[in-house]
């Protein structure tokens, strides 16, 4: 049996424990304790900039990965930002700040908006990424990584013990 470790390539399943940090050092997020988390490389699962960094990488390794904004959740786009008044609004909705609701898209597609600013007479909804315009600290540790089978190929994405759940 083949005992040299797989590095990260493309069509690999990689399990990764991960903390997330702004350029300030606050943590946004990061991996449960003992679940790492499991992606498939290659397949636009995690941002371009990291992706790009753990190719190469084999199980045991760990490493800091600064991301610009460009190549994470994008920068942010005043745009993107809406006034909304509240009769356009479902009536049984009670707007809160921080809440996320779904806006249908000229083109009938629903996407996620944070409500930024409840007024009297309207919302401000921010469809912007909420980590758009971050620059992600990431401190990385690559658990292990295998070649993904057959279904998380077609499926492009990864599958968890017992296989297909979604």
């Amino acid at each position: 049996m083949d005992t040299e470790k797989l590095v990260i390539a493309d069509n690999r399943v990689v399990a990764m424990n991960y903390t997330l940090s702004d350029s300030e050092g606050t943590v946004i997020d990061q991996s449960d304790q003992g679940s790492p988390l499991l992606y498939l490389h290659g397949h636009q699962n995690i941002v371009p900039g990291l992706e790009r960094e753990l190719t190469g990488m084999k199980a045991g390794e760990s490493k800091l990965v600064v991301v610009s904004p460009e190549e994470g959740y994008g920068t942010r786009e005043e745009e993107m930002v809406l006034k909304v008044p509240l009769s356009e609004l479902p009536s049984d909705l009670k707007p809160e700040v921080g809440m996320t609701i779904g806006m249908e898209t000229e083109q009938g597609h629903t996407v996620p908006v944070r409500i930024a600013q409840v007024a009297a007479d309207h919302v401000q909804l921010d469809a912007n990424h909420e980590l758009a315009g971050i620059t992600l600290h990431f401190d990385i540790s690559i658990e292990e990584v295998r070649d993904a089978s057959e279904e998380e190929l077609t499926h492009g994405h990864v599958h968890g013990p017992g296989g297909h759940h979604h």
